[in-house]
């Protein structure tokens, strides 16, 4: 029986037998990552190899260069434009508020203007110098109804020479007509009221009186301080 195990052992018919050494697993992975890292630099030197051939990286860094000039550039014109637009848009705000004040000048020039064209108006149609004393003269009169049982008057007073003195003094008017077919006067309510004349004065405002009367006569007298009728003038409606 022996015999029989030792021939086979030693006959072409034994069992193979394979010897393999033991490594550590650290020495392994170690190998591992030697080829890899191998391996990958094989890959990104074929890579760059492979793009440098097929020239793809020719003037990169030239174009990123110009782009980089070109954005900032862009840049520059953008934040002058933004600054262009800024000062105009001041402009406008500053041309709109003197647009606004000369609207403003302009209609009050209109208004001014009205004005003296009502003066001139009233002025045109001043009457021949009527009475008088010391070179005051009642110049204008006139009065018309503003309402019922209302009397609208207006009265310019001048000073003739070249040197006059101011004038003070008081006037008065009184209206005549009738009421209920009957003579009728009514004197200015309140009395006479004060004025005063230096070259001239234009006097103007409203006499209350009943609405039934007819007036028919506007009678206006010029006192001085003392009383003494100045100058005196009668207007027929």
């Amino acid at each position: 029986m022996r015999w029989k195990l030792l021939r086979r052992r030693l006959s072409i018919t034994a069992p193979r037998m394979t010897v393999r050494s033991h490594l550590p697993w650290p020495l392994r992975w170690a190998v591992a990552a030697v080829a890899l890292g191998f391996s990958a630099a094989i890959g990104l030197w074929a890579f760059e190899f492979g793009k440098s051939i097929a020239g793809l990286d020719r003037g990169a860094k030239e174009e990123l260069a110009q782009l980089r000039t070109e954005v900032a550039e862009l840049r520059a014109e953008r934040e002058k434009a933004q600054s262009i637009a800024n000062t105009a848009e001041s402009l406008l705000k500053t041309e709109k508020a003197t647009q606004e004040r000369l609207a403003s000048q302009l209609r009050q020039a209109e208004s001014e203007n009205l004005s003296l064209k009502a003066d001139l108006g009233f002025f045109e149609r001043l009457l021949p110098a009527a009475g008088g004393l010391e070179g005051l003269s009642v110049r204008s009169i006139q009065a018309e109804p503003q309402a019922p049982g209302q009397m609208r008057y207006q009265v310019l007073l001048m000073q003739s020479g070249k040197q006059v003195n101011p004038f003070n003094g008081r006037y008065e008017l009184t209206l005549m007509g009738t009421l209920d077919n009957k003579p009728w006067t009514q004197a200015m309510p309140g009395g006479p009221q004060p004025v005063q004349v230096k070259q001239y004065s234009r006097l103007e405002g409203l006499i209350d009186h009943p609405p039934q009367a007819v007036v028919k006569t506007v009678q206006l007298r010029i006192l001085d301080g003392g009383g003494a009728v100045r100058a005196t003038q009668t207007l027929k409606l």
